[in-house]
């Protein structure tokens, strides 16, 4: 068993304390994902870190680079993989860690333009898994000179790899109940404004609807919008 230096568990303490912060966060799932590249690289001393996620929305899945430190966002723009390849993929994929000592010689490596411009060689790719057990994307950890990763430092990733996972997890969900929020608001606010027009204009519900949906097209504007300034001229008048 490994004995863990003061300063490591210090800054092990640090990286979960960052994370967890950021699960209870406003910060849209882009700012999250960035601020766990950034806390688990700070937090390992490793040169970058990469953070891969499923995409459960197409057939076959696919797993996406999400965010890195170090590269351009030009660069993460439609970078994917089949659930298969690669080893981003193994890891998903097995739901296990995956040392590399050279990442250039590694066959299942796809990564090797990114390695080769920003000289990494060695590289720590953890399942990012929640609570049940549900594999939701890779994080990878590379370094710029050989390096033998320790068990302590698998442990350590690990770790902050699923603390990332609950505040991923935490993030859609969050966005997801607020976009049916909004949804059921609009729709009471439409019905309202239904009412007044039924009420003003002599209208059918039907035609009251569609005369909703014709000013929102016009206006190019939400018909939530238009339901609200209804809205606003009822009490104003």
């Amino acid at each position: 068993m490994e004995r863990i230096a003061p300063e490591i568990h210090d800054r092990h303490i640090k990286a979960l304390m960052d994370i967890s912060r950021a699960i209870t966060s406003d910060l849209y799932l882009e700012d999250i994902l960035k601020l766990i590249v950034m806390v688990t690289a700070k937090v390992t001393g490793v040169e970058i870190c990469s953070l891969w996620l499923i995409d459960d929305s197409v057939t076959p899945k696919k797993i996406r680079l999400k965010a890195t430190q170090a590269i351009d966002t030009d660069y993460i723009k439609d970078r994917s993989l089949n659930m298969e390849e690669g080893v981003v993929g193994y890891v998903a994929s097995y739901n296990q860690p995956l040392i590399v000592r050279d990442v250039l010689k590694e066959p299942r490596f796809k990564e090797k333009e990114m390695a080769k411009k920003l000289g990494l060689v060695s590289m720590l790719g953890v399942p990012l898994q929640v609570k049940d057990e549900k594999v939701i994307g890779v994080l990878n950890c590379f370094t710029s000179k050989p390096h033998e990763f320790s068990e302590t430092e698998v442990n350590l990733i690990t770790t902050v790899a699923n603390q990332a996972a609950v505040a991923i997890i935490n993030t859609e969900l969050m966005v997801k109940t607020k976009v049916v929020q909004e949804e059921l608001e609009t729709r009471k606010l439409v019905e309202r404004a239904k009412e007044v027009l039924m009420r003003r204009r002599d209208m059918e519900g039907n035609e009251a609807f569609r005369w909703l949906q014709k000013r929102s097209m016009d206006s190019r504007k939400p018909i939530r919008h238009v339901a609200e300034a209804i809205l606003l001229s009822e009490e104003i008048e």
